[in-house]
């Protein structure tokens, strides 16, 4: 008998953290490597939030908060949602966690019984699908083809949900595509849900500032108002504020759910750092001057790999509308060699032999749920991401 826990044969390690750590032991034997892995903004966090860190370790703000996180940061964050999204929450209606991924685990904990279904469209982050296994949930996967723009169409929703269906997880900008939903798109997924008052709707906005050509951002409970009451509506100050470090997430959702989801955070974690909560506030409330030059620069890393990619024999490129990734195709590969010999039979062994061969290392696009694809972070500097996409194009014309 395993001294283990069964549900541990249910999940996996984060393969886009497993990427970064083999970059980093790569380069830690001698290897020059581009790690092309993490989903991590390469900015520094602005200055204004770090002096805000600063004078709360001064004022001796380094004990315990409340589970549901201080009231100043959950204040900042009614006021955020009603000044950016023209949602109405109230102080007990917000919940802060250490970081997005803890909201997320903290929700399907609370409301997941036995076989609940979870829907997710694909490609998806990683952690959605693992999350509602180690909740007993099923995942119920929703192919969502670079035809329709990597993005969930009303009609597959609709066939998707069944009486056991207890959430929809959207995320726009998505992580691995960039794909982000116009409100008409929204509008048409929200009409069907109506028509489902079972369903519950976990929406994850971390990369709401990160948009590109004038694209508009919306919310699943902004655009259909009859949702609020079913909406968990979640957000973050890791990627738009360059706070990954700092852990900070947080949702707006009905009083219930939230107080259930404390209670979980309550028997972990029991809150995110007291002096991250103090720059958190800064964050939300202070400058925003920043993001906007942030974005720019974001912009023109995304034109730059998009036109390099699509340079590459095998390799075509969807031009995204947010968040700082490209999930580029290499089915042009498959089938082929690399110069040793070896067949190029998935996207799988298209990353491995890039690591190997160039010393470039992505994610294969069957960790995000739809192949042959694979994910390029171009949250770098334009130099990194300049060498690596010349190293894609050498390997890529190595192939036979």
């Amino acid at each position: 008998m395993s001294f283990l826990a069964d549900r541990l044969s249910l999940i996996k390690p984060s393969p886009t953290i497993a990427v970064t750590q083999k970059a980093a032991e790569l380069k830690a034997q001698g290897r020059d490597v581009i790690g092309l892995g993490a989903g991590e903004p390469d900015f520094d966090t602005p200055d204004n939030i770090k002096t805000a860190a600063k004078a709360a370790l001064d004022r001796g703000e380094t004990k315990y908060t409340a589970v549901a996180g201080t009231l100043a940061l959950r204040k900042a964050i009614c006021a955020k949602f009603k000044r950016e999204n023209g949602l109405d929450y109230a102080p007990e209606q917000i919940t802060v966690g250490c970081g997005g991924k803890q909201v997320i685990y903290n929700a399907l904990v609370a409301t997941i019984n036995p076989g609940d279904e979870v829907i997710i469209p694909a490609p998806y982050w990683v952690s959605y699908p693992d999350i509602t296994l180690l909740a007993e949930g099923k995942v119920v996967p929703v192919a969502c083809p670079e035809e329709t723009g990597f993005k969930l169409r009303a009609a597959d929703l609709e066939a998707a949900i069944t009486p056991k269906t207890k959430w929809l997880i959207l995320n726009s900008p998505g992580n691995p595509t960039g794909a982000a939903y116009t409100r008409a798109e929204l509008k048409a997924l929200t009409d069907v849900l109506v028509r489902h008052p079972h369903v519950w709707v976990m929406t994850d906005d971390i990369y709401e500032h990160i948009v590109y050509d004038g694209f508009e951002f919306f919310t699943p409970a902004q655009v259909e108002p009859t949702l609020f009451d079913r909406t968990l509506t979640i957000n973050g100050l890791s990627k738009a504020y360059a706070m990954t470090g700092w852990r900070v997430g947080y949702a707006g959702g009905p009083k219930a759910l939230i107080s259930a989801m404390n209670m979980i955070q309550s028997q972990s974690s029991t809150h995110t750092s007291s002096i991250s909560q103090a720059a958190g506030v800064e964050a939300l409330n202070g400058t925003q001057d920043f993001i906007p030059k942030n974005i720019a620069t974001f912009k023109a890393r995304r034109d730059l790999v998009v036109k390099m990619l699509n340079e590459a024999q095998g390799i075509s490129c969807k031009t995204p509308e947010g968040a700082f990734y490209v999930y580029p195709s290499c089915a042009g590969t498959i089938g082929k060699k690399t110069p040793d010999g070896k067949v190029i039979n998935s996207d799988g062994d298209f990353v491995t032999a890039l690591l190997e061969g160039e010393g470039v290392a992505v994610v294969q696009g069957a960790a995000f749920g739809l192949s042959p694809y694979f994910r390029i972070s171009y949250a770098t500097s334009t130099e990194a991401l300049t060498e690596a996409c010349k190293r894609i194009q050498r390997f890529c014309a190595s192939l036979v």
